[in-house]
């Protein structure tokens, strides 16, 4: 064989070979194609066999299987029910205090104040008398907390002017009130004692003075004087101290309780004369400034004689100021350690007493006697076994020492007292719920502690003053339910009294 004929041959095999190949792929790929159709056939079939296919009986009628629901042992549903009525009474025993309105038409009144007077607890005090506070979990004693709780719940109502009692830790209050624009003056108590009275009142600069010159040069070149004026008053903090003033009644022989007296002027009265209607003279020529005065009074029942020296003193002063001053309105507010039924509650609303128709002891009410009280038992019958204990007023003719007469009236031999402000409570002015008043239209209770249960905080104003609104103060049964105060909610074991005032000449009588 030639070597041409051996390179033939292969060529016609490597040919055959290739075809033989793809013949077979051809097949092989023919095969697995069919085998998937067989598949999927089989599969369909299947399915529709099965969607075919008729339910079965079921075997249980459709009510056997509905849901019923669990019914606990008798322990159980107890306990369930126990902290859904604890849950109920926390809610209720924390409800939030509402506004009351009073009669008046005040829409038009320009100048308002709100004022707060607030005994806030001072933290000696409590330390020193643990027994009032039993019932109060010790954090709720802690100042770290209650200052913050107290802040915030002051800053809520939006107060110009706040009056504090048993202030002890007055830095710690003016540092939290500074952020909100407060300024404020403290008078510590003489002699052993560490707390005091502190008074402040809004100061902040709604304008940075940056700001402030930018928009009154705008204003300048435009010759827009109204818009000039608009940013001034906003600019001026809304009260300027024009004086301050106090008492240390030690001087007197009365004790080491002091009061505090500062006269503010409004800054809101320039807004009148940029407006375009022209103001009345008798409103240009007015100023508008108040007197505004803050004292806590000696707390012994059986010293009524300092009590009423104390209180004189602070009128007294209060008038002599506000006549200095041009005769303007006077608000004067605190703790008198005195319940509405009392006779130092009768001297302040009536100008007058006569003291020898009153028991020293009793000139505050705060004692408690069986021949003079009343026993009002609760509704509720889960603090039925607390009781609320109005004493009766009723006169009581007792003989006064030279010296006890002294201490009250100020002079040997004086047994009537008379006061010259023309006093109203501010509480009496805008009337409340029955639920949370007395008899006298007073708050039901201003405190409440372990020992006490009662109203000892006023509001009091003359006449340029007439009241917008009050916050009305907690349910007694509600108070009850907290066992005492101070609590999770409030910082204090007296409730904040808040006060919206306006300018008589600016209202409209009901």
């Amino acid at each position: 064989m030639t070597k041409k004929e051996c390179r033939i041959i292969p060529e016609e095999t490597s040919s055959a070979t290739v075809k033989r190949k793809h013949i077979y792929f051809e097949e092989f790929h023919c095969n697995r194609q069919t085998k998937r159709q067989k598949l999927v056939s089989s599969e369909t079939k299947t399915k529709t066999k099965t969607l075919t296919l008729n339910p079965e009986p079921v075997r249980n009628p459709p009510g056997w299987n509905r849901f019923h629901a669990i019914r606990p042992c008798s322990s159980s549903s107890s306990r369930v029910h126990k902290r859904w009525q604890k849950r109920n009474n926390f809610r209720s025993s924390e409800a939030s205090r509402n506004w009351v309105f009073s009669s008046y038409d005040c829409s038009d009144c320009k100048d308002k104040v709100v004022i707060v007077s607030y005994n806030i607890l001072g933290v000696e005090n409590a330390a020193k008398h643990p027994d009032l506070y039993l019932n109060v979990p010790r954090k709720f004693l802690k100042w770290d907390r209650r200052k913050d709780l107290i802040c915030k719940e002051v800053n809520h109502y939006n107060a110009d002017i706040l009056c504090f009692q048993e202030v002890d830790r007055f830095k710690d209050l003016d540092d939290l009130l500074h952020e909100n624009g407060f300024k404020g003056v403290y008078k510590v108590r003489t002699g052993d004692a560490c707390d005091g009275c502190a008074l402040f009142w809004t100061e902040k600069n709604l304008l940075s003075p940056h700001l402030l010159n930018k928009h009154l040069e705008r204003c300048r070149k435009q010759l827009y004087m109204l818009m000039a004026f608009v940013y001034i008053e906003l600019a001026l903090p809304k009260f300027t101290l024009l004086h301050e003033d106090n008492i240390e009644f030690q001087d007197f022989d009365l004790r080491n309780n002091v009061a505090q007296f500062c006269v503010l002027k409004m800054n809101r009265h320039q807004s009148e004369s940029s407006s375009h209607a022209k103001p009345s003279k008798k409103r240009q020529m007015r100023s508008r400034r108040l007197l505004v005065g803050n004292i806590h009074v000696l707390f012994n029942p059986n010293r009524g004689d300092i009590k009423l020296g104390q209180v004189r003193l602070f009128l007294e002063k209060a008038y002599k100021l506000s006549q200095e001053w041009g005769n303007i309105p006077v608000i004067l507010v605190g703790d008198f350690n005195s319940i509405p039924q009392s006779a130092m509650y009768q001297f302040l609303a009536s100008s007058e007493l006569n003291i020898q128709l009153h028991d020293r002891r009793q000139i505050s009410g705060q004692l408690e006697h069986s021949s003079q009280r009343r026993k009002i038992r609760a509704q509720n019958k889960d603090i039925d076994r607390h009781h609320v204990w109005t004493p009766f007023s009723r006169q009581l003719t007792s003989s006064w020492s030279d010296e006890e007469l002294v201490l009250a009236t100020g002079n040997k031999g004086v047994t009537h007292l008379q006061h010259k402000l023309n006093l109203s409570s501010a509480y009496l002015g805008a009337p409340g719920s029955h639920g949370t008043r007395d008899s006298h239209g007073e708050p039901s209770a201003t405190s409440y502690h372990s020992k006490f249960m009662g109203t000892v905080d006023y509001i009091w104003h003359t006449g340029e003053l007439i009241p917008v609104k009050v916050l009305d103060t907690l349910p007694v049964d509600v108070l009850r339910r907290n066992a005492s105060l101070p609590s999770e909610r409030w910082g204090s074991d007296h409730l904040a009294l808040v006060c919206e005032l306006a300018f008589a000449d600016d209202c409209k009588e009901p």
